[in-house]
């Protein structure tokens, strides 16, 4: 059979059996390419580098989601740096729910104490650890800060046995630990002067119990002395509290209660020159005095001491913690209170902090000098 003219089969509607312009179809299978790699660019972002389209069975473990970690990054206000650190973490630890785990405090300094072995294992120099530690400190104290700004907690905060606690009484300040606790009595430690002989407080004695809750939130209870009270542990002191605690001012700063032995010195401001040539010189004197650091945060600490020192003092303070390098800061009293009859406790707001003290100061608060 003899081929039919080209110009029949035009004429016909069948012109799609001439060759097409292959500019065509290069252009069409670009824009399917495009296409495909705008899916996979999303899925990444939202699973994960390693992620696929196939659905999860049921067992395997959930994808670290970049897309939720830079969420919560954001609601919690962290910079670049910090964001980037963050994620570098989660993804070493297989975090796949980063709001879960930032939410629960033991399990988030779980993961930030083997980051925090890591960087002191494997820096390159000491200069890099250090720079590291105060990247991934910085970023723990956005997230504790965070947190506490986040909201007041829902209902009444509970206090339990074996919590440490403060029992202000006038003046004088005790670190006691509660033995028991039913209903509304309380049931605590005998307070100790410094001889470690009990203080007698009688009946009726109105006294403040201060506490923190897990999540560092501060509160106190108004309470009375109701008298003594045998228990398996000893002799015990009774108090009563009335109505619910009172939220403390939460701190810029996580806060430890500690047992540290320190010295201090005084540190005195000798000016010289006026006008523009005036300069101020700080003088550290030589006599040392002897202390026990009470609780310590990156602003600042307490000290008990008996040596008789007034308010507005600036003190150069040194210490060492386990086996971490001396620790020297510049800080000044903020105000005394009483301790028995013999001690004073100074509390302190540190106004210099070099970085690697800085490191140290943080690694006590957040309890990861502990193996």
């Amino acid at each position: 059979m003899a081929a039919l003219p080209l110009y029949l089969l035009q004429y016909t509607g069948v012109q799609w059996i001439k060759e097409d312009n292959p500019i065509t179809g290069i252009v069409f299978l670009i824009g399917i390419g495009v296409i495909a790699l705008f899916f996979v660019i999303l899925n990444i972002i939202k699973n994960g580098i390693g992620s696929t389209g196939a659905k999860r069975s049921s067992g395997a473990p959930r994808l670290f989601s970049g897309m939720a970690l830079h969420k919560v990054a954001y609601s919690y206000g962290l910079n670049r740096d910090q964001t980037k650190m963050l994620e570098h973490i989660f993804r070493n630890e297989g975090v796949s729910e980063p709001g879960q785990v930032i939410g629960n405090s033991l399990a988030l300094d779980k993961h930030f104490k083997r980051a925090y072995k890591r960087i002191e294992r494997f820096s390159n120099t000491e200069e890099e650890a250090q720079q590291q530690l105060l990247l991934l400190f910085s970023l723990r104290n956005s997230l504790e800060s965070g947190a506490g700004n986040a909201g007041t907690a829902s209902s009444t905060p509970q206090i339990s046995a074996n919590m440490a606690a403060v029992l202000n009484a006038g003046e004088n300040s005790y670190h006691v630990k509660v033995v028991s606790v039913k209903g509304a009595q309380i049931f605590t430690e005998y307070p100790k002067n410094t001889l470690g002989n009990a203080v007698r407080m009688p009946r009726g004695t109105k006294v403040t119990l201060s506490f923190f809750t897990k999540s560092n939130k501060g509160f106190a209870y108004d309470s009375q002395v109701l008298g003594d009270a045998d228990s398996g542990q000893g002799k015990t002191l009774q108090l009563v509290h009335t109505g619910r605690p009172k939220s403390l001012v939460q701190r810029r700063f996580k806060r430890r209660q500690v047992g540290i032995n320190c010295s201090f010195r005084l540190v005195n401001l000798e000016e010289s020159g006026s006008g523009r040539k005036k300069t101020v010189k700080m003088i550290v004197d030589r006599s040392r005095y002897n202390g026990t650091v009470l609780d310590i945060s990156l602003g600042g600490c307490a000290i008990r001491t008996s040596a008789g020192i007034k308010a507005g003092t600036r003190l150069k303070i040194e210490f060492q913690y386990a086996s971490s390098p001396l620790v020297a800061v510049l800080g000044q009293i903020l105000r005394l209170n009483r301790s028995g009859t013999m001690n004073t406790i100074m509390h302190i707001k540190f106004l210099r902090v070099p970085g690697r003290a800085m490191n140290v100061i943080n690694a006590i608060v957040f309890d990861y000098f502990e193996d």
